[in-house]
């Protein structure tokens, strides 16, 4: 890997962990639990629009496992790990399938796969079926939470590919 890409991929990865520690810091837009924006998403979608899966992937695992060192404890990174990396899949696949083309369509598949893990996990942590009647709300948050990040996400884009 050339020096300037690693360079790039590692502030990308320090931004993530800066945009995931002030959004810690929020309240939650909605009041129901787990719910939130997910902005250091920008972040993953902006390395897999201008590098490679690989690399997307590298970075999110690092702010996942950072953030979880350094924020949180072992129940929530279990939470972020699954729902950061099936989010990732699914973003992953449709950014391939979209040939990088509609990050809000991506990020919105990418929010609704992340609450699918994140209640997955939920599921077989507790083994009780009624964590699915959460299901239309984390369904909804991630369409909304997915669009948001989406639009930053191309917003960025604009003038990031011109630098990069």
């Amino acid at each position: 890997m050339h020096t300037r890409k690693l360079t790039v991929l590692a502030l990308f990865a320090a931004l993530a962990l800066a945009i995931y520690s002030v959004e810690s810091l929020l309240p939650p837009p909605i009041p129901l639990p787990g719910i939130k924006l997910g902005l250091a998403n920008i972040i993953t979608l902006l390395v897999l629009h201008l590098y490679s899966a690989r690399d997307a992937a590298v970075v999110l695992l690092a702010r996942v496992l950072l953030s979880g060192l350094l924020f949180g404890q072992a129940m929530s990174l279990l939470y972020s790990l699954c729902g950061g990396l099936l989010c990732f899949v699914a973003m992953a696949l449709a950014s391939r399938m979209l040939h990088r083309h509609f990050p809000e369509l991506t990020s919105i598949l990418g929010g609704i796969f992340h609450n699918m893990g994140q209640l997955l996990i939920a599921l077989l942590l507790t083994s009780v079926p009624g964590v699915l009647a959460y299901l239309p709300y984390l369904l909804i948050s991630g369409i909304l939470t997915g669009l948001f990040t989406g639009l930053c996400a191309r917003f960025a884009l604009r003038y990031l590919s011109r630098l990069l």
